[in-house]
């Protein structure tokens, strides 16, 4: 018969375990609490993605946004309050930011489904993978449970989002400090085969950098004036900018990345490889995109009784 130490050491290692399976995600999260989500988020998804191309990118960067600010816990569509200001008015994310909308009238219609029971963080982990698939990229299972934030941190959003100004040792670091190793961070810049930029993120590159190809340079510009145009709006890959596919890696190789912080993953450094790696293999672009994607949004989920399901995104219960 165990003596009264080795039960409450059993006791222990047991609660020890339910801690940790509590903490972990899982794809069947919801299989029974709200086992139409998932179709109503694709429906939601693929009909916004349809009328504009350009949401697909702007909700798989919410994703990106949210999971690199303390964690994918949905603090990235908390409006300011009494308490706290929110992560939208932040340099990375003032003016540029969107999908917004997507996202309640998703909430809206899993609300309705299964009242309290879907998180925003969940909506937009699910919202970046359907975007991408809408787009013809890879998909992946997205595992699921995690919670919402209470409280959002602007500070943190200034300082944990990589810029587009970043040199490549900066961004080795940048994604580094989230626990991304240098290929991964090529893999998750893929990103953007997809989306838009705006004037003012790569106006410097445009009038003052040598390693751009000056066709492209010039064509840009025309939309890009030296002066003014702030929030004028180029394709990232010029490409292919609504196919979600390798040739963002061929464009850098040919001296076309769009922001500085694109060019940089190609530019005589460590990187170089990888890049050309995934123009000659755009299978290993997919599996390892795809393979990131869920690293990603594994970073610092609240889960178990930590944080709660809003019942409106914008805002606390």
């Amino acid at each position: 018969m165990d003596s009264p130490t080795n039960f409450k050491v059993s006791l222990s290692f047991l609660l020890l375990l339910v801690g940790i399976a509590s903490a972990q995600l899982s794809s069947t999260f919801y299989s029974s609490s709200c086992p139409n989500a998932l179709s109503t988020i694709k429906s939601a998804v693929d009909s916004a993605v349809s009328s504009e191309a350009r949401m697909g990118a702007s909700l798989l960067r919410l994703h990106f946004h949210d999971c690199f600010v303390n964690g994918c816990d949905a603090s990235v569509l908390l409006d300011d309050t009494a308490n706290f200001t929110g992560e939208k008015t932040a340099g990375p994310n003032a003016n540029s930011l969107r999908g917004f909308d997507v996202v309640d009238t998703i909430k809206t219609q899993l609300e309705s489904l299964c009242p309290g029971v879907f998180s925003c963080a969940d909506i937009l982990a699910v919202a970046a993978r359907d975007s991408v698939v809408a787009l013809n990229g890879p998909s992946w299972t997205v595992q699921l449970g995690r919670r919402d934030s209470t409280n959002a941190s602007l500070s943190a959003a200034n300082t944990n989002i990589p810029a587009p100004t970043l040199n490549l040792s900066a961004l080795i670091t940048s994604f580094s400090n989230k626990g991304f190793n240098a290929n991964e961070l090529v893999a998750l810049s893929g990103s953007h085969t997809i989306g838009q930029a705006r004037c003012t993120t790569f106006r410097a590159r445009l009038y003052n950098e040598a390693n751009i190809n000056s066709s492209f340079a010039t064509s840009l510009q025309a939309n890009c004036p030296s002066s003014g145009g702030d929030a004028t709006l180029s394709p990232l890959d010029v490409t292919t900018p609504n196919t979600f596919d390798n040739a963002y890696f061929n464009n850098l190789v040919s001296q076309k990345g769009l922001l500085h912080s694109d060019q940089q993953l190609f530019s005589g450094g460590s990187t170089d490889s990888q890049v050309n790696a995934y123009i000659s293999n755009p299978g290993s672009f997919s599996t390892d995109f795809a393979n990131a994607m869920v690293k990603m949004g594994n970073l610092s989920p609240l889960t178990g009784t930590d944080g709660q399901i809003r019942t409106d995104c914008k805002k606390v219960n």
